[in-house]
């Protein structure tokens, strides 16, 4: 297959078959088990089913390019249709068979059309060094490498017991009340969205976004999304109990049917209640939790910006070790 022979299509997930869905998901599953070999297989049938899935105020563009009945490349383009209206983020993947022929470059030249067609001047996308070809790819796009960061795994049985003693032994007479959920309760379900703003503060390097404003009903979209993919979402939130404010939270992320793998999303700690051991206190007890809620899990996976220092120490002491090296990119359309 040459350059000027690739057909990108779009990919319409009302209209499409079981059959294209399949297909569809068979490449995702390829590319992902290339880049992490040593990974429980992604599970078909969820991908196949979540394909296109997004929030009410967000849109998704997907687009493939086939090989008679085989996708042999995927790409998609998605964005929010109430915040950072000048940007829009970009997943491309081509199957490892059929690289260097030019399905990625006309997948990318179909994104950046969507992109100027939807009057987005920003395309972002990630890369990791598990693909090698990824970043030589960015740069003849003509990426800036914005945001590089650490992806990072924790071996969960190698995690010292000590250590989780004493991040979770609080002062006494301690304030805060620690919460454990899986589904956030509908009393707290306002002040988690505004707590999750608090991840505004973590640092973005040169990447050309505005602040995310999180909703209660963002929240439910996820929770809603989640459930469908069957996956687990675990948050501990520390509250103090004078004002009724959550101060911390920390969420950690697993599926049933890959379950040796789990992966940390988000630890965040409002400004004014930094300094007093509330996010090794999140971490350690979540990592408490994770028999009883996420039975099975053997590593945890979190991904943190080069830059910010005060998470990677935390995650270093833990025992955190490198496992891969990330970059956020940006493209500037004229």
């Amino acid at each position: 297959m040459t350059a000027t022979s690739v057909q990108v299509e779009a990919f319409d997930k009302g209209a499409a078959s079981p059959q294209e869905r399949l297909a569809a998901a068979e490449l995702i599953m390829a590319c992902y088990a290339a880049a992490y070999p040593e990974d429980p297989p992604l599970v078909q049938g969820q991908v196949a089913a979540t394909l296109g899935d997004h929030l009410p105020d967000e849109r998704v563009l997907p687009f493939m390019v086939r090989r008679g009945q085989q996708v042999i490349g995927w790409a998609k383009l998605e964005f929010s249709l109430t915040q950072n209206l000048h940007a829009a983020h970009a997943n491309i993947m081509v199957h490892p068979e059929h690289r260097r022929a030019g399905v990625g470059r006309a997948l990318a030249a179909t994104v950046e059309q969507q992109a100027r067609q939807y009057g987005r001047r920003l395309v972002t996308f990630m890369t990791s060094d598990r693909v090698p070809a990824a970043q030589a790819f960015a740069d003849n796009l003509g990426g800036e490498a914005a945001l590089p960061m650490r992806q990072s795994q924790l071996v969960v049985g190698d995690v010292s017991a000590e250590l989780l003693d004493h991040w979770c032994t609080r002062p006494e007479a301690d304030p805060y009340q620690l919460h454990v959920w899986t589904t956030l309760p509908e009393e707290y379900l306002s002040r988690a969205a505004d707590l999750m703003g608090v991840m505004n503060s973590a640092p973005r390097g040169d990447l050309d976004v505005e602040d995310w404003t999180i909703t209660p009903d963002m929240i439910r979209g996820w929770e809603a999304m989640m459930a469908k993919e069957g996956e687990v979402c675990l948050t501990l939130a520390a509250e103090d109990p004078a004002t009724g404010t959550l101060a911390g939270y920390t969420q950690l992320f697993w599926h049933p049917q890959r379950a040796s793998i789990a992966y940390q999303g988000a630890t965040g700690v409002r400004p004014e209640y930094r300094g007093t051991g509330l996010g090794k206190w999140l971490k350690a007890a979540a990592l408490r939790e994770l028999p009883t809620c996420c039975p099975g899990t053997h590593f945890i996976r979190t991904n943190n910006a080069n830059v910010n220092a005060a998470m990677l120490a935390i995650n270093v002491q833990m025992g955190f070790l490198p496992y891969a090296a990330l970059t956020e990119w940006q493209i500037k359309l004229d």
